[in-house]
């Protein structure tokens, strides 16, 4: 998929965090954690950019989806660490909620297309595909993207009544 998919799947995976940060702690960690899933949706195809990084590549795998996690964990846990450990802890989920779910999110718009995904390389060469739709087809990209933006928008606004 393009940007606009890879968006739209990143909010449709974040709906029920977003649900449950508007109902826990409030709407405004609910706009920050939106903002990353939207912002770093489509990290995954840096690899476009980096010599010797095959696309569909190692960016592509639950490995990194792990390790993206780890990393915004660990930014997470720093940010949380001045207001106390269970802060820090619970930012630290967050952070790896976002980061591995951003990445997992951005691996089943992937799987929709002929290309596909290996998600385990290189430890197994298991190729997933659906074959639904072609990456660059417009059409597909904006539905998603309006479909993962409502569904999102939904759940946020939910948890904002359930939280009160």
């Amino acid at each position: 998929m393009y940007r606009n998919g890879h968006v739209g799947a990143a909010l449709a995976a974040y709906s029920p965090v977003g649900f449950t940060l508007a109902a826990l702690p409030g709407i405004e960690l609910a706009a920050v954690a939106g903002a990353v899933v939207v912002s770093t949706a489509m990290l995954p195809d840096l690899d476009t950019r980096v010599p010797f990084v095959t696309h569909r590549g190692i960016t592509h795998t639950v490995w990194f989806a792990l390790a993206l996690g780890a990393l915004f964990a660990l930014v997470g846990g720093a940010v949380g660490f001045g207001a106390g450990v269970l802060r820090a802890i619970a930012f630290g989920a967050l952070g790896f909620v976002l980061g591995a779910g951003t990445v997992v999110s951005h691996l089943l718009a992937d799987v929709i297309t002929p290309m596909g995904i290996r998600p385990y390389a290189p430890v197994r060469g298991d190729h997933y595909t659906l074959d639904v739709v072609r990456a660059a087809n417009p059409i597909a990209n904006y539905v998603l993207l309006a479909s993962g933006g409502t569904v999102a928008g939904v759940a946020v606004l939910a948890g904002t009544v359930v939280g009160g």
